[in-house]
């Protein structure tokens, strides 16, 4: 986690005599002159989800994510993340880009918030840097604190407070002009602002498409995501722990996060392209190529991916989801990838390297046999089968 981003300017500084409503306009102007697509203010109450995220903790759909838990407490308190914090600048910034373009073969799909150069949180975070500068101009005084999903604060929470949308059935934040396609950060300070008008009406409708079209059915109903289905959780946040194994095949060709239930979204179908070059598609990031990706080492994959959002899993996870994507999607030439994924020091690499093998020779059985070739038995361990010795794949919550 990043330290504490916490101003306080030196008071030598002429205050603003500016009134509450005249800075809040000045920093609404502001902020859009910086990039930021949406701006709303909220007061630094304790946030309206509380309760559904204590249900959610204990329901164990946190899955690995024990962090959520520790922080609890901090979650109840705005004031946990800035001392004496009155107002909660909300700001949302749109990143999208084209759509994605077909995925060639021995490719790997990656989620569209990671097709940028850079890391979203850091240009985030360099921006919302520049809006606090705005405030310390006008109260010197004051204290702030910028958030880019580095503090116990429920933003989507603070969000909808703020104006910005309403909650979807995805459980996403949506604006009728952004859709979902947007980034969230905050900025923390202890200078009263007036607050915006709640966003208190959802405009989802009788709509499900994000329900019905999630691969691995993990909505337990409308507004209620269990993360230990969700791709994205399974993809980025397991951290090389073992992918249960009757979700690999529901994983389909996705080796970083999951776009599906906002890709169906009817309200993204409206949201404008974003011209911002901060997060214009990079070359080829749209997608990994799994030999590439299954060929690098320790050293190269942190050279590759050092300060990008796919350096979150590591190795290991990147290598897992490879694996299960070839096994998904690979055809006999993608066996000697994972003959030498099977020799990695990751257990749940191995695992999942026997898993895509297994997978793969019985699909090309299935497929000669439809053709009508006789084939030998593929379900007779041969000379790559590497599952011997290795402990059973954990199903479910860390098992």
């Amino acid at each position: 986690m990043a330290a504490p981003d916490i101003q306080a300017e030196p008071t030598a500084a002429v205050p603003s005599t500016a009134t509450p409503a005249s800075l809040a306009s000045r920093l609404k102007h502001a902020a859009v002159e910086i990039g930021f697509d949406l701006v709303g203010i909220s007061a630094a109450v304790a946030p309206d989800g509380l309760s559904r995220l204590r249900e959610w903790l204990a329901a164990g759909n946190a899955g690995e994510m024990a962090y959520i838990q520790r922080r609890l407490d901090a979650y109840a308190d705005p004031a946990r993340v800035l001392p004496e914090v009155r107002s909660v600048v909300m700001l949302a910034t749109n990143y999208r880009t084209r759509d994605p373009l077909p995925l060639p073969a021995g490719a790997g799909r990656v989620s569209r918030y990671a097709w940028g150069e850079r890391d979203y949180h850091d240009v985030l975070r360099e921006r919302t840097r520049r809006l606090a500068d705005v405030l310390h101009a006008e109260r010197p005084d004051c204290r702030t604190r910028c958030i880019v999903d580095s503090a116990p604060l429920l933003e989507r929470d603070f969000a909808r407070r703020a104006g910005l949308g309403w909650f979807g059935k995805n459980t996403m934040l949506i604006n009728k002009r952004l859709g979902s396609w947007f980034f969230l950060s905050a900025l923390l300070t202890d200078v009263e602002l007036p607050p915006d008008a709640p966003h208190d009406t959802a405009h989802c409708g009788t709509c499900t498409r994000c329900l019905e079209a999630c691969p691995t059915d993990a909505f337990d109903a409308p507004g209620r995501l269990d993360a230990r289905k969700c791709i994205s959780y399974l993809t980025i946040e397991l951290r090389g722990r073992p992918i249960p194994e009757s979700l690999r095949s529901p994983l389909g060709d996705w080796a970083f996060g999951c776009d599906v239930c906002q890709d169906v979204c009817p309200w993204n179908t409206k949201a404008p392209v974003s011209g911002d070059p901060a997060f214009a598609p990079a070359a080829e990031r749209d997608r990994v190529d799994l030999a590439d990706l299954l060929s690098l080492t320790d050293e190269e994959f942190a050279t590759r991916h050092r300060g990008t959002p796919l350096e979150r899993p590591g190795r290991d996870g990147l290598l897992q989801n490879a694996c299960i994507v070839a096994g998904n999607t690979g055809g006999p030439d993608a066996l000697p990838l994972l003959e030498r994924a099977a020799r990695e020091s990751s257990s749940a690499v191995r695992e999942a390297a026997a898993w895509a093998e297994r997978e793969l020779r019985r699909r090309h059985a299935d497929c000669a046999a439809d053709a009508g070739f006789e084939t030998h038995d593929v379900s007779r361990p041969g000379p790559t089968d590497v599952t011997a010795g290795l402990p059973s794949p954990g199903i479910g919550n860390g098992d």
